[in-house]
């Protein structure tokens, strides 16, 4: 059972939650179930309200491509859903939703060269009139170093082999074959935001691509966590070469491996 609580929301939270609720302190008050002593009123607020009563208040318009995030998602995910839930109001004013479910979306993100491993800023753009996530090497330039098909997209937080607390792995296919950049943004809002639009790109897709199928049906094929990545040593078909370390990565319909995790 949760140890802490928002007085001020009526809810309880867990541990982790707690310290990014004390982060919001003009929204949010944080006291201890257990160790803090309550007043009459508090108590009272408490009982009157809980979580199942904010949430229908503080999601009532939470679409359904935005990604809920769980105690195995990182701090980021889960300081920017507890930020839009309650300190930005996202989900009771769907106005607000504009930077991640316009459809559109375009700026500048820090992007990992291939080669030497730096971290360059690159224009992206994210239509889903063109189908397409793209990005441009030069401001000016008139066409896209690498345009990235929304039907094959994939992205997912990847703090710890980015190196950055907002590292965003991006998937996708590039004649016929996976490939994968990495990029991240100083403002955690803006990199949430991005990941969003993807997923609501994603959404709107396969609402075309698939008109039978439910929200609940779709949801889940918008991005993939990784199961299991790690390096393992692999040989070749012929089993005649020498042993090669690879970097293999899972999720729940494949199994892939590159030369390097980056």
């Amino acid at each position: 059972d949760p140890d802490w609580a928002s007085h001020s929301l009526g809810i309880f939270i867990c541990l982790n939650c707690s310290g990014i609720h004390r982060n919001i302190p003009q929204v949010s008050k944080v006291k201890s179930v257990r160790l803090d002593d309550w007043d009459d009123a508090q108590v009272e607020f408490m009982a009157a309200n809980g979580n199942n009563v904010a949430k229908a208040k503080y999601e009532s318009k939470m679409p359904p491509f935005y990604y809920k995030p769980t105690f195995l998602d990182c701090q980021l995910l889960r300081e920017q859903w507890i930020r839009a839930k309650y300190e930005r109001k996202e989900f009771i004013h769907s106005e607000k939703q504009e930077p991640y479910s316009a459809g559109y979306r375009e700026g500048f993100l820090w992007k990992r060269g291939r080669d030497n491993g730096q971290f360059l800023s690159r224009k992206f753009v994210l239509s889903e009139r063109e189908g397409a996530l793209k990005y441009f090497n030069k401001n000016d330039a008139k066409e896209p170093k690498a345009i990235m098909k929304i039907e094959h997209l994939n992205a997912t937080f990847q703090p710890a082999k980015i190196g950055n607390p907002h590292g965003l792995q991006i998937t996708y296919l590039k004649d016929n074959s996976t490939r994968n950049i990495f990029v991240y943004h100083e403002d955690g809002k803006e990199i949430v935001d991005w990941f969003n639009a993807i997923r609501a790109a994603r959404f709107h897709y396969l609402q075309v691509a698939f008109p039978g199928a439910s929200d609940v049906d779709l949801v889940p094929k918008l991005s993939r966590n990784y199961l299991k990545e790690g390096y393992m040593e692999k040989t070749g078909p012929k089993q005649t070469e020498g042993f090669k370390k690879r970097w293999f990565t899972m999720d729940d319909r494949r199994l892939m491996y590159f030369k390097d995790p980056l």
